[in-house]
């Protein structure tokens, strides 16, 4: 089931949906990202993967605008953590073509660093061909 968080000016900013025929959970970041949406939005996905026992992230940035450093840390520090314990072990991360942004993610990659796999990709293809790779070397 497709769950939309919605931002204070009543736009979507975050889709979160199971996909069964992939066995992986589509997060879609949409616009500017802030602080406690980011919050909001991350903490809201851990139901998914933790209900459908799901150890794959699709995290798609291609339409997030700016710079999302000031969570870092705390994705880092306080959510990862968290998304391991529901059984997270591979997080395919699509950056947007925005460099800040990118710049946030390459900064989110070197925290993840020995927490779980993390790989970025430019595209959606190359995402999903990483997370099939990690599920048949799983079997």
């Amino acid at each position: 089931m497709l769950q939309e968080l919605i931002n204070g000016f009543g736009k979507v900013y975050l889709t979160i949906e199971y996909d069964p025929a992939n066995q992986w959970v589509y997060n879609n970041w949409i616009g500017y990202q802030t602080y406690t949406g980011i919050i909001s939005g991350a903490d809201a996905c851990l139901p998914t993967l933790a209900e459908n026992a799901c150890a794959y992230l699709l995290n798609d940035n291609r339409q997030v605008l700016g710079p999302w450093d000031h969570a870092v840390e705390w994705i880092v520090t306080n959510w990862a953590p968290r998304a391991i314990n529901a059984g997270l072990t591979h997080f395919a991360h699509i950056v947007s073509p925005e460099s800040l942004a990118a710049q946030s993610a390459n900064s989110m990659l070197l925290g993840f660093e020995g927490q779980l796999q993390m790989h970025m990709f430019d595209n959606l293809p190359e995402a999903q061909r990483w997370l099939r790779a990690a599920q048949q070397a799983a079997i």
